[in-house]
């Protein structure tokens, strides 16, 4: 198993989230061609995405099933821009590439926000380190274990 992939079993397990962490023979670098791979809705994928603001980097739990608006984001979390990570920033704050950037895992804890979207589904896909691999999860379990707080994003 890829250590970032380990890292996030080792979260979930710790967690008391027994949920399979599972390798895909192929990465799946958007949200669309998870959804197609894993048969589910485009809105089940928990997209995990790196934002800068003048704080520091946060991590973004967003549906798949639609785009962050950043103006929007700023004004609900209090700061005055947000603005997407590039891919050295998204790797230094979370140890992962894009495309297989995990909720958990991370070198530190992040500030966390979800999409209020996500929870219209029972249950949700993310990425656990790395592009080919992805595992199961609750909304309620989600937001518990990334201790994230809920905000509307689209």
């Amino acid at each position: 198993m890829h250590p970032s992939v380990q890292k996030v079993a080792d979260v979930l397990d710790s967690a008391g989230l027994h949920g399979r962490v599972r390798e895909l023979s192929s990465g799946t670098h958007t949200a669309a061609e998870a959804a197609a791979y894993l048969g589910c809705e485009l809105g089940a994928i928990a997209n995990s995405l790196v934002f800068m603001t003048e704080r520091g980097p946060i991590l973004v739990l967003a549906s798949g099933a639609h785009r962050v608006d950043t103006a929007r984001l700023a004004q609900a979390i209090g700061v005055q821009a947000v603005t997407r990570a590039m891919p050295d920033e998204v790797r230094a704050a979370t140890g992962q590439p894009i495309g297989g950037v995990a909720p958990v895992g991370h070198p530190a804890p992040l500030p966390t926000y979800i999409d209020v979207e996500l929870e219209e589904h029972g249950e949700l896909w993310a990425a656990a380190g790395i592009p080919a691999s992805v595992f199961e999860i609750s909304y309620a379990d989600l937001k518990g274990l990334t201790d994230a707080v809920e905000v509307e994003v689209a």
